[in-house]
């Protein structure tokens, strides 16, 4: 089933397999490769028995040389033998390598990452925007200048503010900060997004639907002072009588309650998303990502 669908997807980008040689990694049999993709894999395929493998994270894939009971030995590869291909299918680039035997595990890759000059793109109408991509936005967002005012809240000796808010794609990324002012470090217990009506607690048939972040920068549970992190949630509209609100509970018996409320009028002026703002920036995701900025 899973070569029918590749055949599928290489056919629909006019991908051959022939066009052009792979890129190459070396792999020994004491030594696991680690193939590292700049995206969330979808789909693997190994083309041959003689490479065994799975893929241990989202965007990673372990390979190493098949040994069956030790019945073949160091030399029971030859050098420089091609063992097989290696498929990997991410969210919108799909990459293809020769996997090839070197007897010396110093010459083996233990981790190889892969490069977008060395991927095809394609289009997954599933996937709007890749979660490597989307983190690479929110860093440097979480990087960028406040430029909200209007969005502030302060209880129980804590303070919280809504720094930014972006539209990118089909994505809100909304930049939000907490301050303590307390001696009390504060444990974050869970964090909750709430498209509830403003007059909540007089209504008595008031309607409240909970909505999933896509994706959270930060994924601290505690922090003593400041703490600061950025949200992706899907763009939405709602009516001027509901409010979006954040809600960050305390890990505690008598847990400290924090409370953002944003309006639609603030939803309706977040900001495009200026490009500019990835060059220079310090902040990068954990996914290995090039960024070569345009001449």
């Amino acid at each position: 089933m899973k070569t029918k669908i590749l055949s599928i997807i290489l056919c629909a980008l006019g991908f051959s397999l022939c066009a052009s040689a792979n890129e190459k990694i070396l792999v020994n049999h004491e030594v696991t490769t680690h193939i590292v993709m700049p995206e969330n894999i979808k789909l693997v395929d190994i083309s041959t028995t003689k490479i065994i493998g799975n893929q241990c994270a989202d965007n990673i894939v372990r390979i190493k040389p098949f040994m069956e009971s030790d019945s073949i030995h160091s030399d029971g590869y030859k050098e420089n033998e091609l063992l097989g291909t290696v498929t990997l299918i991410g969210e919108r680039h799909i990459a293809q390598y020769d996997i090839v035997y070197t007897e010396s595990p110093r010459y083996a890759a233990s981790i190889y990452h892969v490069s977008y000059q060395h991927a095809e793109s394609y289009i997954n109408p599933e996937v709007s925007m890749p979660m490597s991509e989307m983190a690479r936005y929110a860093w440097a967002v979480y990087g960028s200048n406040r430029k909200y005012n209007q969005v502030v809240s302060r209880m129980h000796g804590m303070k919280a503010v809504v720094n930014n808010i972006y539209s990118i794609g089909d994505y809100f990324f909304i930049d939000y900060s907490l301050e303590n002012k307390t001696k009390i470090a504060y444990d974050i217990e869970e964090l909750r997004v709430k498209l509830t009506d403003k007059k909540e607690a007089k209504a008595t048939n008031s309607q409240t639907i909970e909505l999933t972040p896509v994706y959270s920068l930060n994924l601290a549970k505690k922090f003593k002072k400041h703490y600061r992190n950025v949200l992706v949630l899907p763009k939405l509209t709602f009516p001027d009588e509901k409010v979006l609100r954040l809600e960050i509970s305390e890990n505690q018996i008598s847990g400290r309650l924090i409370t953002l409320a944003i309006e639609y009028e603030d939803i309706l002026h977040a900001d495009g998303f200026d490009s500019d703002i990835l060059k220079g920036t310090s902040y990068y995701p954990h996914y290995y990502i090039n960024y070569t900025p345009k001449p």
